[in-house]
């Protein structure tokens, strides 16, 4: 009964919509009377178009196959053109190339390294004064070196505290002649994470600065505001010197805006990755400046949405100085992002000039721009605004883009309500195949995203996860074409047992129309929730719509031919080149990452997801054609046939993950820390102590490829957490103990660093309150960790650190990072303590104190390089030395 039904519903759509039939029937006749007015050879007959034709399947195939490559090689053309045009000459890359292989050349460069503080710090201050000295008289230039102190919260990494002191920040003023009282900041950082080169991140950002510096002091043009040039010494240390400068510095008072220079990647373009907050006129001067673009609000509103686990010098601006900015970063290739493998030779010299040529054209408009001067009048109201294959910016109000993106939804429905609207009951036909057109879309979305996830699950389950790694593409061609295979799959059997015996151009029509329906809502939800990412929506509801309505007449008249669906793939072209570009930015983000997520996060679950996603995307207008082919067995035999293949030889175990190829690596991230514990108890008695290399696998392999090459790494030195301790009784460096649950602690000889930590007590009092404050005093090397966990039912009321109040992380303990530079006094802190009235001498409070040694003689121990040596060259340990002290009050 549902099929025969379901025929006549489409016979009697198919008359009211079709203006040709319903002249010859006279709108009341059915499909068979038609069919015997042609055999009656009637004049009306001379009036028909000849058979509707649908594709062939080859045919299909072939162009969509053309289709998708032709749109790759256009993205893929465009990310390898690094510099569009010739350059102005104003921007010289080849000496910025010669400052970024001074900087790196001296290696590593940890705060409170002679690296970082002296020999960096020291090369930035010769230049600076070389520029000085040969700068045009239109300008002044004033150079500071700035040693901050202070503390602040942060919401990341479940939320912790810092503490720095005496970190390294060289500033320079560049101003006209009569002075200045509004500036733009530039900011970069000089500093590196241990044993990385930190080319890429951010040696590169720098020399940028220092020759935008170079050609702007050059200038015979006065400029209308000054130009701070801030080279911050402690990013890598979670944001400490910018938050030094914009909370102390006397010329943090001037500073309007900024432009933060940073990198997640290894060369390639440089990315806007989020501007604001609000101060449209930000964005726009970007894209009237910028000579390469490269800008997506898709980016900004993922990045500030808390998904990627990384922040920048942004934040600390935004929040701590409430200075709008636009924040840059290089993306491409960050599986070398934080390794040995950050060297300078690995950025292109047309890297540099683009990021020149851009940074250097937005610094002289907005150091000439009348907004910055009074930038709040211009702060309401966000942009939309993204770029079309680095050749041109498109940018608009968030305002507008509410408008058009309510009349696109207005057009759409305009376009579905008429068909709706038909009479003699056939609008109401219309509605209900609409209906269940898209319920069988969004059932055949769901069985893919499921069938793609319970794929990676095994996969996983059977210890082949991260085999994608190294082999990007053979990622596709399982989950890819595993999610391909099996949406055509729903569609062919809906086509051929639900619709078998309806007009298939008409069933084509209505899953389009399906479609369609679907992205309005997408649209009109994201709008609705004020994301200017709905622009993507929107696109991608406008073209097709042209696109169909200008290609009525022709499948009307001939049907799916190869000239109609060209066309229609062309109508395509722009959304889905949209779509692939931001696919390849989300791959080139999330897949690096997927190596540093920790122990506990499936990777090929979230690759699985992300995969499927894309796959959802770029089929939505693709549904049509499969109700418009005679066949797609074929395809859905090549399909199977790739995935069974692939599948197969994964699960062999063909793909290693990781590769040392000098040319492309993708290393395994671990870090080793040699490192004593020392326990006391609450009369100060040592009751534990051991001594151990403890390893971290930052991957969801763990120690699995590691175990062949090094067996005294198993699971039988597991190290499991004691919760009765902060942070399980390790020196983490960050509280990122919830990420890495996996960790192997190999027994070894006691450390011994020539500057060892001395912690003490320097008092106890109760307050009038009802309290217990408790004072110390540490004196240890550069970097150390704190970590308190109140015990019994007690609770941290104050503190001295940051505003006062305690912060804690997701795990109800207390993560205080601390740094310094150098000639640093002894830290010293104090926190009060409320007892339950129940403690009677019971411990109140548990204290861990972690020191790092990240560079220096204390950095290494014959064991520690001993077993360095013997790791594979597919990986990258990071090494150090630490202590951990417990302590109970």
């Amino acid at each position: 009964m549902e099929s025969d039904t379901a025929v006549r519903r489409n016979r009697g759509y198919r008359a009211a919509n079709n203006p040709s039939d319903r002249d010859e029937n006279s709108g009341a006749k059915s499909l068979d009377s038609e069919q015997k007015t042609d055999s009656s050879g009637s004049d009306e007959i001379k009036k028909k178009p000849v058979s509707l034709s649908l594709l062939e399947e080859s045919n299909g195939a072939v162009l969509l196959g053309f289709f998708l490559l032709a749109l790759w090689g256009l993205v893929h053309l465009s990310l390898r053109q690094l510099v569009v045009g010739a350059s102005t000459g104003e921007f010289n890359a080849v000496r910025a190339r010669k400052h970024l292989e001074h900087i790196t050349a001296v290696g590593p460069r940890t705060v409170g390294s002679p690296e970082n503080e002296i020999l960096t710090v020291n090369y930035l201050l010769e230049e600076i004064e070389k520029i000085k000295a040969g700068s045009n008289k239109a300008h002044t230039i004033s150079v500071d070196v700035q040693k901050p102190t202070g503390s602040f919260t942060i919401d990341f990494l479940g939320g912790f505290t810092s503490y720095y002191d005496r970190v390294s920040n060289v500033v320079v003023k560049l101003e006209p002649k009569r002075g200045a009282k509004h500036a733009m900041l530039a900011n970069c950082h000089f500093d590196s994470v241990a044993n990385s080169p930190g080319a890429s991140d951010d040696a590169v950002s720098c020399s940028v600065l220092l020759e935008a510096l170079h050609s702007m002091s050059n200038s015979s043009t006065p400029l209308r505001h000054a130009v701070i040039f801030l080279f911050n010494g402690a990013e890598e240390n979670i944001l400490q010197a910018s938050h030094g400068f914009i909370t102390q510095h006397p010329w943090a008072k001037l500073v309007r805006a900024f432009i933060n220079l940073e990198a997640a990647g290894v060369g390639g373009k440089e990315i806007v990755f989020q501007t604001g907050p609000e101060n449209p006129w930000l964005v726009q001067a970007y894209v009237r400046a910028v000579k390469h673009p490269f800008a997506s609000v898709v980016g900004q509103e993922v990045f500030q949405s808390g998904i990627i686990p990384s922040d920048t010098d942004f934040r600390i601006y935004r929040d701590f100085g409430n200075i709008p900015g636009i924040d840059l970063a290089f993306i491409e290739n960050g599986y070398l992002y934080h390794t040995k493998y950050d060297t300078a030779d690995r950025i292109l010299t047309d890297t540099i000039q683009r990021a020149g040529d851009n940074i250097l054209a937005v610094l002289k408009l907005l150091a000439s721009s009348e907004e910055l001067a009074d930038s709040s009048e211009y702060r309401h109201g966000n942009m939309v605004f993204f770029d079309v294959l680095g050749v041109f910016m498109v940018a608009y109000p968030a305002r507008v883009g509410t408008i058009i993106n309510y009349m696109v939804t207005v057009a759409a429905f305009i376009y579905l309500g008429k068909k709706c609207s038909l009479p003699n009951n056939v609008g109401v036909v219309y509605m209900r195949s609409l209906v269940y057109a898209i319920g069988v879309t969004l059932m055949s979305w769901f069985i893919t995203l499921v069938s793609v996830l319970i794929i990676a699950v095994l996969i996983s389950l059977t210890g082949q996860s991260m085999f994608w790694y190294t082999h990007y593409y053979v990622s596709v061609c399982l989950y890819g074409t595993a999610g391909i295979a099996m949406l055509m799959l729903i569609h062919t059997l809906a086509k051929n047992h639900y619709y078998g015996n309806m007009n298939q151009l008409q069933v084509g029509e209505i899953y389009f129309d399906a479609t369609l329906t679907l992205w309005c809502c997408a649209l009109v939800y994201l709008t609705q929730q004020g994301l200017c990412s709905a622009y993507v929506p929107m696109i991608t509801v406008v073209f097709p719509l042209i696109t169909k309505l200008l290609l009525r007449q022709e499948i009307k008249q001939r049907g799916a031919t190869v000239k109609y669906t060209a066309l229609y793939l062309l109508g395509l072209s722009l959304p889905y080149v949209h779509f692939m570009f931001l696919m390849w930015v989300v791959f080139e983000i999330f897949t690096p990452i997927l190596g540093r997520s920790g122990t506990e996060i499936p990777p090929d679950v979230v690759l699985a997801s992300i995969t499927a996603g894309c796959v959802i995307i770029l089929s939505s207008y693709f549904i049509h054609l499969i109700y418009l082919s005679k066949s797609t067995k074929r395809t859905l035999v090549v399909l199977a046939s790739i995935f069974g293949v692939v599948a197969v030889l994964v699960s062999c175990g063909m793909f290693f993950p990781y590769s040392c190829d000098s040319a492309s690596p993708r290393p395994k991230r671990i870090f080793l820390q040699h490192t004593t514990r020392t326990f006391h108890d609450l009369s100060g008695e040592v009751v534990k102590k051991d001594s151990g290399i403890w390893i971290n696998g930052f991957d969801y392999t763990g120690m699995k490829y590691v175990t062949p090459h090094i067996p005294e790494i198993n699971d039988t030195i597991r190290a499991p957490c004691d919760k009765q301790v902060p942070f399980c009784g390790f020196p983490w460096f960050l509280p990122v103990e919830f990420l890495v649950k996996k960790n192997w602690y190999l027994p070894a000889p006691e450390v011994f660093p020539k500057t060892p930590i001395e912690f003490a007590l320097l008092s106890k009092q109760q307050t009038d309150w009802g309290t217990t404050k408790l004072s110390f005093e540490v004196k240890g090397p550069s970097h150390m960790s704190l970590y308190l966990l109140p015990r019994h039912g007690a609770a941290l009321t104050s503190w001295s650190f940051g505003d006062g109040t305690p912060q804690f992380d997701l795990g109800g303990e207390y993560f205080i990072f601390y740094s310094h530079g150098l000639d640093a006094p002894a830290w010293r802190f104090w926190f009060e303590v409320q007892a339950p009235k129940s403690n009677s001498g019971e411990e109140m409070i548990s204290i861990g104190i972690a020191s790092h040694y990240f560079f220096g003689e204390d950095q290494k121990t014959p064991q520690l390089m001993e077993l360095l040596h013997r790791f594979p060259d597919w990986s990258f340990p990071s090494h150090w030395v630490s202590t951990y002290n417990l302590y109970q009050y």
